[in-house]
């Protein structure tokens, strides 16, 4: 299936899933952090097989002519004359009511090949095919199925008009639609749909060749031959033709890409970012003309390189309908540098995904592309005020990277982040107050950690039974600190003092024996600190 210049069609596609009875060996490593962001990245637009658009353009701008660049795009091709003159593109199937008129008087042929004058006008049809004809004031029946022929104006059928004529006919209940149209006045249709008329004369020239070849290859045995849509090219009538793309079409009349003499199928899309895709590749067929093949032009295309797009471990698990936590993924690529598979490994095993039904699901421009992960670790348990400690984490196949802090306000750049071969990393961090950490790269940011930090509470060894001092840093003068006894499992609270302006606190009471120890709730960014225990015997 090809895929228009600026149109992505989004289809509902069922992932391929298989477990380990697959026989394919699946390589472990330790399970990502609960809190990983896959980072993807990627190429193109389209599923690149045939003409790149963009890289025509390019070629078309480094003064390559139309057949050159066909010649590039489809291995061992030429140029020949087309085999048929007419396209039956089907417009509308398994509808209600249509409505088809013209701005002139214009004419329809029933099944019975009686033609029937109609005046000017916009009617609607039915399934019943009941029409207002050779002047009468009442509607009547007529034989499909109907061909209706334009007068000195073009037919429209819904917002639209069309060269050629329309077929009308009832088909298990429901209307179905066909123009029957000259394939040269077809393409006039298709060309400035699928390119911008305002693109060089010879990538026009080249994408009108293209989509004739292809019209020529769709023929079929049933009532039509092509979609006016991505299923097969874009085609949207008169009101969409220009003259420049209608010159393009006419500078190459009738002309089509052949391969050992027969018109050859010319498939194209918007965008390689780099390289075209062989065939075989993508869906599995090896065709002689549709190789991989160098598209250093196509540079100049928005969507020569896309993303990041960042998916959080739950929000991918969910997507895929995926068990949860996803423990890692993995890609093989096939030999055009796409995405062939992507495995997903999981507690219960291993998920297999093909890459084209994973670009439909990720809503991905293209299969070729990367997926990275982002993820970081942070201690478990406080931080004491005045030292440093490694953050952990994975940033693999994500370039650059960088490590942003937020205590407050605003996030920050506090480090770069140089990542060993695997992936893994460690920075140190001295954070003064309790910070959020997180890593980032471009647009995407991965889950963040929290450093608590808590301030530093010491106890001086009492000289006396009945005086206890210490400090506290940094100084928050104005802290409470309240001296906690232990008794049993729990430490009780046996007297309170208030920090001074040096960070200094004296406390009065009756030492007895026992463990004791100092807790301190400051705030300003800061968990309570709690000193080391201080063990008073008085024998």
């Amino acid at each position: 299936m090809r895929r228009p210049l600026a149109h992505l069609l989004v289809v509902v596609v069922i992932a391929v899933t298989a477990s380990a009875a697959t026989g394919q060996a699946v390589s472990r490593s330790a399970p990502l952090p609960l809190n990983a962001t896959f980072v993807v990245t990627g190429h193109g637009w389209g599923h690149g097989v045939g003409m790149s658009q963009y890289g025509a353009y390019g070629y078309a701008q480094h003064g390559w002519t139309y057949a050159k660049i066909l010649a590039h795009y489809f291995a061992g091709t030429t140029l020949g004359p087309a085999p048929v003159a007419k396209v039956r593109v089907l417009l509308a199937s398994g509808v209600s009511t249509i409505k088809l008129g013209s701005a002139a008087d214009f004419t329809v042929t029933d099944g019975i090949g009686e033609s029937h004058d109609v005046v000017s006008g916009t009617y609607a049809l039915t399934p019943k095919l009941k029409l207002k004809v050779d002047g009468d004031q009442q509607a009547k029946a007529l034989v499909g199925p109907l061909t209706f022929q334009a007068g000195v104006s073009p037919l429209a059928f819904g917002s639209r008009h069309y060269r050629g004529t329309l077929q009308v006919e009832a088909v298990n209940g429901a209307l179905r639609v066909i123009n029957v149209v000259g394939l040269e006045q077809y393409l006039y249709g298709v060309v400035p749909s699928e390119m911008p008329h305002t693109w060089a004369p010879e990538a026009l020239k080249a994408q009108a060749v293209a989509a004739r070849s292809y019209a020529v290859t769709s023929k079929r045995a049933s009532a039509f031959d092509v979609y006016p849509d991505t299923r097969d090219q874009v085609y949207l009538g008169v009101d969409h033709e220009q003259p420049e793309t209608n010159a393009a079409v006419d500078a190459t009349a009738r002309q089509v890409v052949l391969y050992n003499g027969q018109a050859a199928r010319t498939y194209f899309f918007s965008t390689s970012g780099g390289r075209t895709a062989a065939a075989q590749d993508v869906w599995g067929k090896a065709v002689p003309y549709l190789v991989s093949v160098p598209d250093p032009y196509d540079s100049i295309s928005p969507y020569h390189d896309w993303g990041p797009f960042g998916f959080s471990a739950a929000k991918l698990a969910r997507i895929l309908h995926v068990p949860k936590p996803i423990e890692d993924v993995q890609t093989t690529l096939n030999s055009s540098g796409r995405v062939l598979t992507l495995t997903v490994l999981t507690p219960l095993g291993p998920h297999l995904f093909d890459g084209g039904a994973l670009r439909q699901i990720l809503g991905l421009r293209s299969t070729w592309f990367t997926i990275g992960v982002l993820s970081l670790s942070g201690p478990p348990t406080p931080v004491t005020y005045g030292s440093s400690v490694a953050l952990t984490g994975i940033a693999r196949g994500v370039t650059p990277v960088v490590l942003q802090s937020r205590s407050s306000g605003t996030w920050q750049t506090a480090a770069a982040v140089a990542p060993s071969d695997d992936g893994t990393l460690a920075v140190p961090v001295h954070p003064a107050v309790t910070t959020v950490y997180r890593l980032s790269s471009g647009k995407i940011a991965a889950g963040s950690v929290q450093v608590r930090v808590a301030p530093l509470v010491r106890i001086i060894p009492p000289r006396t039974q009945t005086e206890l001092r210490g400090y506290m840093r940094p100084v928050i003068a104005g802290a409470s600190v309240w001296l906690q006894r232990q008794n049993g499992t729990k430490w009780v609270n046996v007297a309170r003092a208030t920090v001074d302006a040096s960070g200094s606190f004296d406390m009065q009471l009756q030492l007895t024996d026992g463990t004791y120890r100092a807790r301190i709730v400051s705030g300003h960014g800061l968990v309570p600190g709690i000193s080391p225990v201080l063990r008073v015997s008085t024998s």
